[in-house]
């Protein structure tokens, strides 16, 4: 395997480089890039870490070619982090010229990887990601990917920690769009476990606001970048098994047809193409229904700002 992530000297990319690092697949390529230098300190200090996956660099966008000719996944944490008082969608505009140039370079040198981004918004960026492939000649649906996964990861850990079980073992979907007011849990599908409404009320606005959360408390000091590289770790890792044709399911922001919209988070079956089957939302309680109701319009908002910002 070869993985190359861009933005590889950023909050997340440090940690989610080092994960990569120790758990991909021995005799793997790890390809990292920055536009800033510390993209060197970080190579070298994870070149000490005695795995065998190998590690190179680059820096800026005169090197960003090499870094990914021949790679089989490019993730993208790149971009400017949430600040206090911050939504995901105020980052629009600075994380929109980054994704553009980073994907303009994925068309022309790695056309054939799975593409999974991390930078906020998801549900913006990816369908910005979507157009320039498609301008490029070189866009295809089931190999493009926003990484929701830290959605799934806090509700896992908040159930767990309600119910006094595992929360490793906690089976728990979350659709919609990954921002605030566009996820939805379906608690009301957790095998197992069941919620009073009062509970699911009260889970579901603690794993919306869970992201906030992490912001407010580091004080401007960043967003969640530790989680959010081992939510990223593990949808690499899902994308490394279905590269190899092992079957595996995973919550992700893709593009839908004939969906609620255009690009959702869903349940989809991975394989060594990519997306091979998409589940579509069923078995919604009424509760779960109005929620969707108001998530939709606010969903659709954020892929238009997308589509609006490659069309102008």
């Amino acid at each position: 395997m070869k993985v190359a992530v861009l933005g590889a000297g950023g909050g997340i990319g440090q940690p989610l480089s080092l994960l990569l690092k120790m758990n991909l697949p021995p005799g793997s390529f790890l390809s990292l890039y920055d536009v800033v230098d510390v993209v060197n300190g970080v190579a070298v200090d994870l070149s000490h870490v005695c795995t065998h996956v190998t590690i190179d660099h680059y820096l800026k966008s005169d090197n960003l070619a090499p870094c990914l000719k021949g790679a089989d996944i490019v993730v993208i944490p790149a971009g400017v982090p949430r600040k206090p008082g911050q939504t995901r969608e105020q980052l629009f505009s600075v994380n929109a010229g980054i994704v553009k140039e980073l994907i303009t370079n994925v068309a022309k040198e790695a056309p054939r990887a799975f593409i999974a981004i991390i930078t906020n918004p998801v549900n913006s960026m990816v369908p910005i990601a979507a157009g320039i492939l498609k301008k490029a000649g070189v866009y295809d649906p089931k190999c493009l990917f926003g990484i929701s996964t830290l959605d799934v990861v806090r509700a896992q850990t908040f159930i767990g920690k309600l119910k006094n079980v595992d929360p490793a073992k906690v089976d728990v979907k979350v659709v919609g769009g990954h921002s605030e007011v566009t996820m939805l849990p379906l608690l009301s599908q957790v095998p197992g476990i069941t919620f009073t409404h009062e509970e699911a009320e009260k889970l579901t606005k603690q794993i919306r606001e869970a992201g906030t959360v992490v912001v407010e408390a580091k004080q401007g000091a960043g967003s969640a970048t530790l989680s959010m590289a081992y939510a990223g770790l593990r949808f690499v890792l899902a994308l490394v098994k279905a590269f190899h044709g092992e079957p595996v399911t995973e919550c992700t922001y893709v593009q839908t047809d004939g969906a609620d919209a255009p690009f959702m988070a869903l349940p989809v079956d991975l394989g060594k193409n990519g997306v091979e089957k998409i589940h579509s939302l069923s078995n919604l309680n009424p509760y779960e229904q109005e929620q969707w109701k108001q998530i939709l319009p606010l969903l659709h908002k954020n892929i238009e700002e997308g589509v609006k910002f490659i069309t102008q």
